[in-house]
């Protein structure tokens, strides 16, 4: 008998057989994506890649997202190691986008307000763009009025790190590094930064920092997102509900540059040791919140700064942190001017920051914990923001 009719009348008879027992016949698996990370013992979580644009010069930017088990997602890309979406369930498990942002990678080059990204070296403010280490002066560009803001004209929010996914037991990230050489934005040292951000099963965002330099220089890395628990672009975020750890903030002059005084919150609008709506008491704040809050739990240690609950959808965040500060800004300059993404406009106060952070202007107030790093020691710092 012709072998080529064995074999086929043998397929034949195995397709039958499949039909009657319900079997599947032949059935091909489908091609692994290429661009997909999946974490071992947890299938639900993984890292996929895809191109996010190029830069003026060319760059290419790329777009990372990272998913749990549970309906979280959140979407980062490579300029600025910015967050760019975190999608978070409501009480109906619904998920929502939470901050704000743009579609796409020209909104972010174009006119970003810091959204979602990474700022440094140093985060906040400078007073006049100047700064006394070891009987050198410093100049730094001055970005905000006669002041220096979030690292300068180019900043740590303007640059494309590099990134390389990361796998834990428990989670799924992104690992983000920056060489800040020598003198850019007038800051000395060459200076390593590492960033790594981590989805984790237990509905965490940790955003984990390190850094050293070659010579002695001010570092102060916070995380920038605008967030809005009732979802970006739903409204304005006066409603939430917001606590926070802390019975002292560091008062302003009107260029918002702190005074050095640490000042008691009782009695006072900038009192939120218990949960107050933000909108109860702006009125009373001259331009709204932007201010910082000293932590209660101390310089270093590992505790919680900040509590916000949005009564519409019942999410809730929880901030925890390392650093001794946190800036709580409300919004203030947000005009109506933005249009973000899936077409939401972005008018004043739809959304809010929580900067962790040691205190702004303190390589100029010497009674402030120190932010300079030396050779040979690692800044180190961590912040999670659990829902």
């Amino acid at each position: 008998m012709n072998m080529k009719k064995i074999v086929s009348g043998a397929m034949a008879a195995v397709f039958i057989l499949a039909l009657i027992l319900g079997l599947p016949a032949c059935k091909k698996e489908p091609p692994a994506r290429a661009e997909s990370t999946p974490t071992k013992g947890l299938p639900h979580m993984n890292v996929t890649k895809e191109p996010f644009g190029n830069l003026a010069d060319g760059t290419a930017v790329e777009l990372y997202t990272l998913t749990n088990d549970k309906g979280f997602r959140a979407r980062l890309m490579t300029y600025g190691a910015t967050l760019v979406s975190l999608d978070v369930p409501d009480k109906n498990g619904e998920p929502a986008d939470i901050v704000l942002g743009y579609d796409n990678l020209d909104g972010y080059v174009k006119n970003s307000p810091y959204f979602g990204s990474i700022v440094g070296r140093y985060g906040n403010r400078i007073a006049k763009g100047r700064f006394t280490l070891n009987g050198v002066t410093h100049k730094l560009a001055t970005n905000n009025g006669e002041n220096h803001l979030h690292g300068g004209l180019k900043g740590f929010d303007k640059v494309v790190w590099k990134a390389i996914p990361v796998k834990e037991d428990n989670g799924v990230g992104m690992k983000f590094a920056y060489l800040s050489k020598d003198g850019e934005e007038g800051y000395p040292g060459n200076l390593n930064a590492t960033v790594i951000y981590t989805l984790t099963n237990d509905n965490e965002l940790r955003i984990s920092y390190e850094v050293t330099t070659d010579k002695a220089t001010p570092v102060n890395l916070t995380h920038h997102s605008y967030f809005n628990l009732a979802g970006q672009g739903n409204g304005d975020i006066l409603g939430h509900e917001l606590m926070l750890s802390a019975d002292k903030y560091t008062p302003v002059d009107k260029g918002l540059i702190q005074t050095g005084e640490l000042a008691p919150v009782k009695g006072t609008a900038m009192d939120f040791t218990a949960p107050t709506a933000i909108g109860s008491r702006i009125a009373q704040v001259e331009g709204g919140y932007d201010h910082n809050f000293v932590l209660s739990k101390g310089e270093t240690a590992m505790g919680l700064a900040a509590r916000v609950f949005e009564p519409r959808s019942g999410r809730i965040m929880e901030i925890y942190t390392t650093e001794p500060g946190i800036q709580f800004y409300s919004g203030n300059f947000l005009d109506g001017t933005i249009t973000g993404k899936s077409g939401k406009v972005y008018p004043k106060h739809s959304g809010f920051c929580l900067e962790t952070q040691h205190f702004p202007d303190s390589p100029n107030k010497l009674n402030f914990p120190s932010t300079i790093l030396e050779p040979g020691r690692i800044y180190k710092s961590l912040t999670i923001h659990k829902f």
